[in-house]
């Protein structure tokens, strides 16, 4: 099974460009056309939160128009730039989301890997957060399929990642998660956004991974008094490959063309 792990398009309205001066939605394009050209084809896709970046109307039919070309289901869950009915709208004819309130949502059995949506946005906020009844709905979603492998897909990751200025506004009260998940074996990985970078850590008997933005990146500046920044470089998404007897195994896929293919390895 092959996931397409995308994270933090954040589309504009057609003819806008993210902050005013970066083409996200060109930029979306491409990731699609990369996306497109592996073989064999991702089995579904899976993306991260802030979908679009000011939450209005226009720009979810952006969101829509862009990921109709896609032949693979999509599933997805909403982060702080989205807006979360607008977002329900958009996205709900995939038939995943929760009717109502946070927008978790289930792929159960269909495929070898279950992905669980879980949504820790806070409307309003920037930073996540695990309330008791976000703790309560995934516990009683990841007790229904106890051996079935289970990747978590949430938009602000529950640690800390080095850089000051958007740790401030990750998903609160980890340690709680931290708690449930270990005593759950079948998780494969915890997938994240929010920071429009790649990272990695053990956390709570797995691995944590946050995916690229496919359109800016946030600077790795790494000094606790550091002015936040974010840099136009090489985006790309997250490839997540499970074998049976082998496990989960991650590729970093870089969005673009480039030369080649070269007679040599």
């Amino acid at each position: 099974m092959l996931i397409a792990h995308l994270s933090d398009p954040h589309l504009r309205e057609k003819g806008h460009l993210y902050q005013g001066l970066v083409d996200s939605n060109a930029m979306f394009d491409l990731a699609m056309e990369t996306l497109e050209a592996l073989r064999p084809e991702p089995d579904i896709v899976i993306i991260g939160g802030d979908l679009v970046d000011e939450a209005s109307e226009a720009e979810y039919e952006t969101a829509r128009h862009a990921l109709s070309r896609l032949r693979q289901p999509v599933f997805a869950i909403p982060g702080n730039h989205d807006e979360r009915e607008a977002f329900r709208t958009c996205l709900g004819e995939t038939g995943s989301l929760t009717a109502a309130g946070p927008l978790h949502f289930d792929t159960g059995t269909r495929w070898p890997v279950r992905v669980i949506g879980f949504d820790v946005t806070v409307p309003g906020q920037h930073h996540g957060d695990i309330d008791d009844a976000a703790m309560l709905w995934l516990e009683q979603t990841l007790s229904e399929y106890p051996d079935q492998p289970t990747v978590i897909l949430m938009h602000q990751p529950p640690i800390d990642i080095g850089i000051h200025f958007i740790d401030a506004y990750k998903c609160l009260r980890g340690e709680r998660l931290a708690e449930l998940l270990l005593r759950h074996g079948h998780i494969e990985r915890v997938l994240c956004g929010h920071v429009h970078r790649f990272a990695q850590a053990r956390f709570a008997g797995t691995m944590l991974m946050t995916a690229p933005s496919t359109a800016t990146s946030i600077a790795l500046r790494l000094a606790a008094d550091s002015i936040p920044a974010s840099y136009v470089e090489p985006p790309a998404f997250l490839l997540h490959h499970w074998r049976p007897g082998h496990g989960l195994l991650t590729h970093w896929v870089p969005i673009g063309n480039f030369p080649g293919p070269l007679p040599f390895f």
